[in-house]
């Protein structure tokens, strides 16, 4: 790999980072529900006139189109690129806060927040990781998709208090104009930056000598053939446990913190951001070194853990802020695993070539989870008074299992053998 052209990479690599650090805003959603609710409870002209159960409504399916977002983003990266990727991520996120900013309606913000903004955090995420991935080499695969997805684990650590203070002196809505405005203008700026290797471009840890024999490259599947493979399930049933599981807990922290925060929750939401973007990163490490089962068996293990740890925690009546801080943080840290993980599964066992569209059908199970799990959150709390221990035990039990399968977790070599038995080999392929 030529100095030259790992520095490209790592230019794409911060550019995809600084994308996700501008489109992390998801995670930033307790606050908002904290201040619709509060209107709603104010009531009075120009208050948000929504029913309290589906105050949440807005994150969920935003959760849910922008799994689904990643299909198609993933296959319009796979063929034009990485660049006109991000800019039609860009245009429809500010396009969704900007209608946003301009109504209170419950079915505005559904469509604007859920729908609009949904897709375009799709397509921007989708442009991000597949080109910085394709500059390195393998050894090197957790790193830098840990690296990338970090930013989007990370924005709530400005976004949090920026928010904060936007609603204090301009207002909700007036706060969504200015997000909208300013995640536009970065993330069209950032989307030039990114850009795939030349052709015929591979990155090698060592390089090749003269004359010696040359490997063929691994085989790349196409999503209708991982759709036939067993292991594709088994990684969408995981993925859906793991990520539902954090985001029932990011969607509520500040919620939760505000009994013993008061108006300093959002540190709560920016300490667990600082965890998410740590899981990621650390995560893509130790895959690298232990393998990638091995660490998703880890780290569904531990969440499980806090989220039995969770029910004295936040169920106290006098909550220690230490304790519930330190608690976000690790739910935060163990959730972020998944996002460095499930990817570099993807590039392991399916390859680069259909990366995009391949990791986005995976990712649909993100958004199932986040919206199964945030909506069963939302009607356990209202069946129990506002109460999140029954959310955590059933949380906790969907994590046992889940850790219990990440062991069965196929290797590449036991795929293609699976694939050769299932069909025949593709002409001019190898497994």
């Amino acid at each position: 790999m030529s100095q030259a052209a790992q520095n490209r990479g790592w230019v794409v690599t911060l550019a995809g980072t600084a994308i996700n650090l501008a489109l992390g805003i998801l995670y930033t959603w307790s606050i908002f529900k904290g201040a619709i609710k509060a209107s709603i409870e104010k009531g009075g002209a120009g208050s948000f006139q929504w029913d309290l159960a589906s105050i949440n409504d807005p994150y969920a399916v935003c959760c849910l189109v922008f799994a689904f977002a990643m299909i198609v983003a993933g296959k319009c990266q796979d063929k034009v690129g990485p660049r006109v990727t991000a800019l039609v991520g860009a245009l429809l996120v500010g396009a969704g806060f900007f209608w946003i900013s301009q109504t209170t309606s419950y079915v505005a913000w559904v469509l604007g927040f859920g729908v609009l903004a949904g897709t375009g955090i799709g397509f921007g995420y989708s442009s991000a990781t597949p080109p910085a991935l394709k500059w390195f080499p393998p050894a090197r695969t957790g790193l830098i998709a840990g690296l990338v997805v970090s930013g989007f684990g990370l924005a709530s650590v400005y976004i949090a208090p920026l928010a904060t203070w936007l609603l204090k002196e301009y207002g909700l809505q007036q706060a969504m104009l200015f997000f909208g405005i300013g995640f536009l203008f970065v993330v069209s700026g950032l989307s030039m930056l990114l850009t795939n290797p030349p052709k015929g471009y591979v990155a090698s840890a060592t390089p090749v000598k003269s004359g010696a024999p040359v490997s063929r490259a691994p085989r790349d599947y196409t999503p209708s053939e991982i759709l036939k493979s067993p292991t594709f399930y088994l990684l969408w049933l995981l993925f859906f446990i793991g990520s539902g599981a954090g985001l029932m807990v990011i969607g509520s922290v500040a919620g939760m913190a505000k009994k013993s925060l008061g108006e300093m929750a959002f540190l709560a939401v920016a300490i667990m951001a600082v965890g998410n973007a740590g899981g990621r990163i650390v995560a893509g490490m130790l895959s690298d070194r232990i393998g990638r089962a091995r660490t998703l068996f880890v780290m569904l293990a531990c969440q499980a853990l806090m989220m039995f740890a969770a029910i004295p925690i936040v169920g106290s009546k006098s909550t220690n802020p230490i304790l519930l801080v330190v608690l976000a943080t690790l739910i935060g840290f163990n959730y972020g695993t998944n996002l460095s993980l499930f990817p570099t599964f993807a590039k392991d066992l399916w390859g680069l070539k259909n990366f995009g569209t391949n990791y986005g059908v995976l990712f649909s199970a993100w958004g199932v989870g986040g919206f199964v799990m945030s909506r069963v959150s939302e009607m356990l709390q209202a069946r129990s008074a506002g109460s999140f221990d029954s959310c955590f035990i059933a949380a906790g039990l969907c994590l046992i299992l889940a850790a219990v399968l990440a062991l069965k977790i196929k290797t590449r070599e036991q795929l293609d053998a699976e694939s050769a038995a299932l069909m025949p080999e593709p002409e001019g392929q190898g497994a």
